[in-house]
């Protein structure tokens, strides 16, 4: 699609008079919030639109579509691969005022939701109520459910709840042409034509704009728990969580940190916050009070028994929270350390953890680059950071970085993964969709985007192109 053709109207004049000035900006400050997210990239957009109602939405894109002009759907902005960073300029389309929870419902187990909503105020909604919203992305302070959706977010709890996908029984979606598609509805089960739903979630903004989400809830667990443990290697906390998942354990999530992160935490937090150890482990269990209790000390047990340094224990709610503010203080530690992260969401087969690790530390040899690894053990989803010094400033240790990242997506590939579990593509990894996705699959990419956006306004140059 070629650049923006705003150039022949006013486009800021035209927005305004359809949707009125409070809901179209101009100012230097609100075009540069809007070119940017977590990633490094950035362009400005001509125009910001900040959407409060389903309408605004619908007007935006006739007009778009009507004139090929290239439109930017924006929520919290605080994705990590320049999904929201308006490439072709043209209008960026922020939803984060489009902001209300409009009903929760226990009677049916759903919750209905615009697109702006914050995923800590509908989890901490919901709960009041007893219910549980289970996804849970490091950043849910920040992310919305709308920027959640187009991501199919996942976080630590997804390997016994599942991801944002297994949560949305319906959508109501702007088409690019400013048609209103309404697909799924209030019901847990529903096989009634295609899995329109499943188009939508994961698509990264490119073939529609949810401006509602009908999402399931499920009753909260009555308690939770969690475990801490130390190894000396990274490969002995990984054959741990083979031994916990293979001993019949469901955690609700199983984290796993290596030395390099448990470090720079130590460095960040203070030498006492985590014990010795250049490996740890979270182990949390949720369910009812009694069972909890008596898993949590039959757990104990099992880890003591798998060559731990130390163990610690969080037998209730307060507990659980104090260790996850620290494990969310991982990202914190190593942006501390002076050196840009790059974040990877690879995922990798579970029985490929310890081949990760040792492959990370081979690149780390051969390129002088530190890699820091730590994540979501229990589904193999581990964020692989390249740290990076003097990445945006210095051309050769960018291009040496970029070449270590082409060795690590090859490597994950390889291995039957994935280059991102919950990120998305958007920019960061574009070079590699082609090596991750076979050309049929890119083929049927390609004719599912034409079909929904004929004119290629939406979130264009990001990894669905023409041909």
């Amino acid at each position: 699609m070629a650049d923006s053709p705003a150039t022949k109207l006013d486009l800021a004049a035209e927005l305004t008079a359809l949707l009125g000035p409070d809901r179209v900006s101009v100012a230097p400050d609100v075009l540069e919030t809007h070119s940017i997210d977590k990633w490094h990239a950035s362009a400005p957009p001509e125009v910001v639109v900040l959407a409060r109602e389903r309408g605004d939405v619908e007007k935006t894109l006739r007009l778009a579509h009507q004139h090929s002009i290239p439109v930017t759907t924006r929520g919290g902005g605080v994705g990590y691969v320049g999904g929201a960073v308006p490439v072709k300029g043209g209008i960026v389309l922020s939803v984060r005022g489009m902001d209300r929870i409009v009903e929760i419902n226990t009677a049916d187990g759903v919750a209905v939701v615009e697109p702006g909503v914050i995923l800590d105020d509908l989890q901490r909604a919901v709960r009041a109520k007893g219910w549980y919203y289970p996804p849970d992305p490091a950043s849910l302070k920040e992310c919305t459910l709308g920027g959640n959706i187009a991501c199919n977010a996942g976080g630590p709890r997804c390997l016994k709840y599942g991801v944002t996908r297994h949560y949305v029984l319906g959508l109501e979606v702007v088409l690019a042409n400013g048609d209103v598609l309404v697909t799924g509805g209030r019901c847990h089960k529903n096989k009634t034509g295609f899995d329109l739903i499943g188009s939508f979630v994961g698509s990264e903004g490119m073939l529609g704009v949810v401006t509602r989400a009908t999402l399931r809830l499920i009753p909260h667990p009555e308690a939770r728990a969690m475990l801490t443990a130390t190894f000396d290697t990274f490969a002995e906390a990984a054959a741990a969580v083979q031994s916990i998942l293979n001993s019949r354990w469901q955690p609700s999530a199983l984290e796993i940190t290596d030395g390099f992160t448990l470090r720079a935490a130590r460095d960040y937090l203070g030498a006492e916050a985590l014990p010795d150890g250049n490996a740890h482990l979270i182990v949390e269990i949720d369910g009812r009070a009694d069972s909890v209790r008596g898993e949590l000390a039959a757990l104990r047990e099992f880890l003591s028994s798998l060559g731990t340094l130390s163990v610690g224990e969080a037998p209730d709610e307060a507990g659980c929270e104090a260790i996850w503010r620290l494990r969310r203080d991982f990202s914190y530690s190593l942006r501390a350390t002076g050196l840009v992260k790059l974040n990877e969401d690879i995922v990798v087969p579970r029985s490929k953890l310890v081949d990760l690790v040792n492959f990370a530390h081979r690149l780390q040899e051969e390129t002088g680059i530190e890699v820091a690894c730590f994540g979501h053990a229990g589904d193999g989803n581990i964020h692989t950071n390249l740290m990076v010094p003097n990445y945006h400033d210095d051309p050769a240790a960018r291009a040496r970085a970029d070449e270590a990242l082409d060795q690590l997506f090859h490597w994950v590939l390889g291995v039957g993964g994935a280059i991102t579990g919950e990120h998305g593509i958007g920019l960061a990894k574009k070079r590699w969709y082609p090596d991750a996705v076979p050309p049929v699959g890119q083929a049927v990419h390609r004719a599912l985007k034409d079909a929904l956006d004929p004119t290629g306004i939406l979130n264009p140059g990001k990894f669905v192109t023409p041909v």
